[in-house]
């Protein structure tokens, strides 16, 4: 293992790049993975990094040597912890990250039986947090338009929780047109909705549509939409978070279909 205690260090610029640039985690197609869960959840589904990072402090760590296992010795970095903590972008590190190869966004499918559509989502926290109640109902592909934040960046992994290693997920999409690819229907969330969601049939194939946290959906793409639901809110409120929306659509879907 080679230990880097420089800030001048080549490997330590690249890596606080990554850390701190989405241009530039979007040019290599590289992510970071913080924390053993992540890592765990990544192992588990097949992935291997291309390098682990070790804080100075923890490299001894039994849970950190045994996500090591198998692992090229050449691939296992050390940071002094001043360092470490730079790449690591949290609060309070957890002692290991990851260096991981994110997936080549290929052609959308031709035809989408299931999937949600998400239209410049900027917080990263509601993203991942969508992304990781899609995964957690069943649902295997998500299209980003080109206003959402990146699905790749350190604070959307964290709040997936892993979920982006059991998702298709296509970023740069343009929504409108991919409704073409529909086996289904198209529902769109809206608190303007006449409609609730507990009034829907949501059986069957079928897409979602969650919208702008602050404008809610383009026009555009509530116009092609099959039907507009809204969630009841007794309590008066405006309106809810959209993590909290698309959860509340998702699994009202799942409770139908059981």
């Amino acid at each position: 293992m080679k230990l880097i205690r420089s800030r001048e260090n080549p490997r330590f610029k690249a890596l606080r790049q990554l850390a701190t640039s989405t241009r530039e985690r979007r040019r290599a197609g590289l992510a970071l993975l913080d924390g053993m869960h992540l890592i765990s959840a990544y192992r588990a589904s097949g992935g291997v990094p291309e390098q682990l990072i070790l804080r100075e402090s923890g490299a001894a760590n039994a849970e950190a040597a045994q996500l090591a296992a198998g692992v090229d010795g050449q691939a296992l970095l050390v940071l002094a912890d001043p360092l470490f903590n730079d790449v690591a972008q949290v609060a309070t590190p957890t002692g290991i990250v990851a260096l991981i190869r994110t997936p080549a966004p290929g052609p959308l499918p031709q035809t989408i039986e299931r999937c949600v559509m998400l239209e410049n989502i900027q917080d990263a926290g509601n993203l991942g947090s969508i992304l990781r109640s899609t995964s957690a109902a069943g649902i295997a592909t998500v299209l980003l338009s080109p206003g959402c934040a990146f699905a790749w960046s350190p604070k959307v992994l964290r709040a997936g929780m892993g979920a982006h290693f059991n998702l298709d997920i296509f970023d740069n999409a343009d929504l409108p047109a991919a409704v073409q690819r529909l086996s289904g229907r198209l529902i769109c969330a809206s608190s303007h909705a006449q409609k609730t969601l507990y009034q829907a049939d949501l059986r069957g194939p079928l897409a979602w549509a969650f919208g702008n946290e602050g404008a809610g959906l383009s026009a555009a793409l509530a116009a092609v939409a099959a039907e507009q639901l809204r969630i009841p809110m007794p309590g008066g409120a405006e309106s809810l978070n959209v993590a909290a929306a698309a959860a509340i659509c998702l699994f009202e879907q799942v409770r139908q279909r059981a």
